[in-house]
């Protein structure tokens, strides 16, 4: 009996001490404030585990199209450049001040530290599928919008087509292609 009154005594002080945290206003909320190891660890792997999930049953079209390449080109640099860069673009100051920073989508995911679930095995289908679900959702609390409620799944995937391609483009290249009509 007395244990489990010590049990009770000591849940509700956590309880109350984390409703006290929450509002004391304590927890550094600036993107300029990195966090720490274990919190990154949760809310990356939270992240990855949770898009793998609700990607896993997408059906992906032919990307291979020229006219999808032109088409999601010309959207990848009017909404995802700012953030994702160009060819040739090592950073810029709106990659720098978001937290946590945005993936240079312009070099492979080896070389932007944002593997997606399942690139492990060179799966490019799961990779896909992950950037479609990522471009149609967002990313809660991170700075990647929603477009889903704006484009349509079409214009979603010529976006996802195009930066399949990103990677190898040069500058010039680039320019062409996403040169609106």
């Amino acid at each position: 009996m007395i244990h489990s009154k010590h049990l009770g005594i000591g849940f509700l002080i956590i309880i109350l001490s984390s409703i006290g945290f929450l509002y004391s206003g304590l927890f550094p909320m600036g993107a300029d404030n990195k966090h720490n190891a274990f919190t990154f660890w949760v809310l990356e792997t939270l992240r990855t585990k949770s898009i793998a999930r609700a990607a896993s049953n997408i059906e992906v079209p032919p990307l291979n199209s020229p006219q999808l390449l032109l088409s999601g080109g010309a959207d990848y640099n009017d909404m995802c450049s700012g953030c994702h860069l160009k060819p040739g673009q090592e950073d810029n100051d709106m990659a720098l001040g978001l937290y946590p920073a945005p993936p240079n989508l312009t070099v492979s995911s080896d070389k932007h530290g944002h593997a997606h679930e399942d690139d492990s095995h060179n799966d490019i289908d799961a990779t896909a599928k992950q950037q479609f679900w990522v471009i149609k959702h967002g990313i809660m609390a991170s700075g990647m919008a929603a477009f889903g409620p704006t484009h349509d799944d079409e214009r979603i995937w010529a976006m996802v087509a195009f930066i399949k391609r990103l990677p190898t483009l040069t500058p010039e290249q680039y320019q062409i292609i996403t040169a609106r009509q």
